[in-house]
């Protein structure tokens, strides 16, 4: 089973980071400055170097220089160089890391969007700060759409879903329980709210695909997915539930794999106490849950925070690898997490680890990881490795240079705007407008005759239907016109084209009562 060296520990070991155990997640915790970033870089470069795809939220705007090898012309390089000596890595040297940069807001890499539908009204509700009135309204909405076709797509169309909502809250009432007009204001206010926040820009097409996250580079590297997150901050509540939403998108997408060789994923939750700020217990049970599950498909989740009480029990007892920064005694609460974070590790007889904890120094931290027989290892005082990367920010010109040389260029960067709730509702509110006129100048029995503009989602399905196999047929005649064969049958081919086009209509419907992410799957 291969091994990531993380450091020398003050008995003179090494001390490493089993990759068959590193699945069973991990903390880096700390106080500001005392070396986290550098733990989790260091840690970033090695799974890559291993095969192991990684993800990292890059807060502070610093990490992009993972990307980029470190030089001895930078800040800080002789402390590089020195502790690579001290630590006796002969082999050190500079280098850079595959990496493909990300953005939310689709401004310092490639956008991330996902679909209204497969975000779920669960996560919204928590998005939107909404109170269990409006999420049952949320809710219903919801339910509508899926029993009517209805793609939600983006913040428009759940603003057209929620404006029909309000004009016919007395049916849907009648229906689905109760839907008052000022539970669906308050939720649009919410909404605008976000979208003056630039939120609206993660709803939409090409949605995400989960594998795009998980690819090596031609050297069998794996690649560092950098998301730039320090704009993203701002919205500490849109980057909880983005990063839970992705979480819960792995658990789904994945399949299961036991414990394998080595992750097929590492996952670094940075401000990983975002996620746990007021949030309802019934909510922290699921993301325990997904934490919990999550193992058996081959991800490992690493979360960072400066303090490691920030993390709920539940959650904490999930994580089995341990690097904890020094700690400052000023206040009580800092007290207590010293003592909390103590208690967590091992016992190491020659070592006072409460004391330790307020003593180390940058780059120091205490370490303890699984072993081979899944046991914790004896906490050690350890010299944290140094990176082989930059530390610090890339060049605008180097972050467009990384970006067009990215596996993904092109995929994802213009956005796709296909018919969906909003055009259809308004397709229908406009055709029932034409029909009151019209009643109004002719009648109601001569009105009754004419055929209905706006088609149904089997309609338009089977149009696009009839259209793929027409299609099939004509590439069927071509070929026996010319004697080509194709590599696959024709017919099957319009067959299967058939099906996907009706599927594809679809999709955001019925099925989207499938589609849902985990979290509010085992909410429901």
């Amino acid at each position: 089973m291969g091994t990531i060296f993380l450091g020398l520990g003050a008995n003179g070991e090494n001390q490493s980071l089993d990759l068959g155990r590193s699945n069973r997640h991990g903390l880096i915790a700390g106080a500001t400055g005392t070396g986290k970033t550098v733990t989790l870089q260091g840690l970033a470069e090695s799974f890559s170097a291993n095969g192991v795809p990684v993800f990292v939220a890059d807060v502070k705007g610093d990490l992009a220089g993972i990307s980029m090898p470190g030089s001895s012309t930078f800040k800080h390089a002789d402390k590089l160089e020195g502790r690579a000596k001290e630590l006796g890595m002969d082999d050190y040297a500079y280098s850079d890391n595959p990496a493909i940069f990300w953005d939310l807001y689709g401004e310092q890499g490639h956008p991330i969007r996902t679909t209204v539908s497969e975000m779920g009204p669960l996560l919204l509700a928590r998005l939107l700060d909404l109170n269990d009135t409006q999420e049952g309204v949320l809710q219903i909405v919801f339910r509508y759409a899926d029993e009517n076709g209805l793609l939600l797509l983006n913040f428009e169309d759940l603003q057209s879903m929620l404006m029909y909502a309000s004009q016919n809250a007395k049916e849907l009432s009648s229906k689905y329980g109760n839907v008052s007009k000022q539970s669906v204001g308050a939720i649009q206010r919410q909404l605008l709210s976000f979208e003056s926040q630039g939120a609206d820009k993660f709803f939409g097409e090409p949605a995400l695909e989960i594998d795009d996250f998980i690819q090596t580079d031609e050297q069998g590297r794996g690649y560092i997915n950098v998301l730039a997150a320090d704009k993203l901050m701002r919205s500490p509540k849109l980057y909880a539930t983005f990063l839970l939403w992705l979480l819960a998108e792995l658990f789904e997408t994945l399949p299961e794999v036991g414990d394998p060789e080595k992750p097929k994923l590492v996952f670094f939750f940075d401000e990983a106490h975002l996620l746990f700020d007021d949030v309802p217990k019934a909510l922290e049970d699921k993301i325990e849950q997904v934490v919990r599950l999550i193992r058996s498909k081959g991800v490992g989740v690493f979360f960072v925070t400066q303090n490691p009480v920030d993390i709920p029990e539940e959650v904490a007892g999930q994580l089995g690898n341990r690097v904890q920064h020094a700690l400052r005694a000023f206040t009580p609460k800092d007290q207590k997490a010293i003592k909390a974070a103590a208690d967590t590790f091992r016992i190491n007889p020659d070592l006072d680890v409460a004391e330790a904890i307020t003593e180390l120094r940058v780059g120091e931290a205490l370490v303890s990881t699984l072993m081979d027989d899944g046991a914790p290892s004896i906490v050690q005082r350890t010299l944290i490795k140094p990176p082989r990367s930059r530390l610090g920010p890339i060049t605008a010109k180097e972050r467009a240079i990384i970006k067009s040389i990215s596996p993904v260029d092109g995929k994802y960067d213009t956005e796709v705007d296909r018919d969906s709730a909003e055009e259809v509702l308004l397709a229908k509110a406009a055709d029932a407008a034409e029909t009151a006129k019209e009643v109004e100048e002719k009648g109601e029995a001569e009105v009754g005759k004419r055929p209905r503009k706006t088609q149904s989602m089997w309609e338009k399905a089977g149009k696009a239907a009839t259209s793929a196999v027409a299609s099939s047929a004509a590439t069927v005649l071509a070929a026996k016109l010319t004697g080509r064969k194709s590599r696959s049958d024709p017919t099957t081919r319009g067959v299967t084209a058939a099906v996907g086009s009706i599927a594809t209509s679809l999709g955001g419907g019925m099925m989207g009562q499938f589609a849902r992410n985990l979290i509010g799957g085992l909410m429901r």
